[in-house]
């Protein structure tokens, strides 16, 4: 396959500043602000919570966790993004409308996020108090951008390796791969913007693990910068994925501390927000790395003062 031509900052650098703000819901979040995304799978099959919150209660309950954790945005997914049981969209819709709502009338300020390509699902959650919609299937169904526009919400635009929802990697060769996903994501976001998404409302996220083997999501990880230097924010999905699972040979539930150190890697080379199953933990090391990178100051100072 031929390789797309690299996307620089000299090209795209005008159309969104390096380092701007964020813009979601009620909160704007600072240039160099580091933001967790928590996952709230209303589903009964996901890879890691396998259906804790699928009732509605206990996700409720679990958003109320991962805000006192200091989640900035919550995202909530009605369909496990692996193959398995066909959902429709009524059904994906009556999973995650709901929680929606509830989720906006119990947390006014925080940014919520629904994990969806349709167009239709998205429509309804926007109603329902939605501020982004997170796209993990590459622009799927165009549409869903025309959705975000019209309301006035965000959008994460993300690389799938040009697969239909749902769909396995199978023998995936990239003349260059983050050549491959920085083409397609920075087409995304462009035409996001040109629909009337606001710039400072749009993500981009190279998609680890969907459409690329683990060397392409290891390759991505520690070529991020490239994508930084776009100008877009960068959006990382790493929690407990198979490419952290095959770097140590490791379950599902093993793979904290590898996720950890793919996503402080991920924070040093200048991603934004980070979507996570374990908060807390992921809050601590990106404030770490602010910390390290200067871009934040100590919360507290005693060592030498005393």
């Amino acid at each position: 396959m031929t390789a797309p031509v690299p996307v620089t900052r000299r090209q795209y650098g005008g159309r969104m500043e390096l380092g701007g703000p964020l813009r979601l819901g009620r909160r704007t979040f600072g240039p160099t602000e580091p933001v967790v995304m928590a996952i709230v799978n209303r589903t009964p099959d996901s890879f890691f919570d396998r259906g804790r919150t699928y009732a509605l209660d206990a996700a409720l309950d679990r958003v109320d966790q991962v805000v006192d954790e200091g989640a900035g945005i919550v995202d909530i997914g009605g369909v496990k993004a692996a193959p398995g049981d066909e959902v429709s969209a009524d059904e994906e819709a009556r999973r995650v409308v709901e929680l929606v709502e509830r989720v906006r009338e119990r947390h006014p300020d925080v940014v919520i996020s629904v994990d969806t390509y349709r167009a239709e699902v998205g429509e309804l959650v926007c109603r329902a108090g939605a501020d982004l919609l997170n796209d993990a299937w590459g622009g799927w169904e165009p549409e869903l951008a025309e959705v975000a526009a019209r309301h006035g919400v965000g959008l994460v635009c993300t690389h799938a390796g040009h697969l239909p929802p749902r769909t396995r990697p199978h023998r995936v060769q990239y003349d260059d791969v983050v050549a491959d996903v920085i083409s397609t994501v920075v087409g995304l976001a462009e035409r996001a913007v040109s629909l009337g998404v606001r710039a400072d409302a749009v993500l981009i996220d190279p998609g680890h693990d969907f459409g690329k083997n683990s060397r392409h999501s290891l390759e991505v990880t520690r070529r991020l910068g490239e994508m930084v230097d776009t100008g877009w924010p960068v959006l990382v999905a790493l929690s407990r994925k198979d490419f952290v699972g095959e770097a140590l040979d490791l379950p599902t539930d093993d793979r904290l501390e590898g996720t950890l150190a793919a996503t402080a890697v991920s924070a040093f080379l200048g991603a934004r927000v980070f979507r996570a199953h374990d908060v807390e933990a992921t809050r601590r090391v990106v404030r770490t790395v602010s910390a390290v990178q200067g871009s934040a100051d100590l919360v507290v100072g005693r060592r030498g003062l005393a």
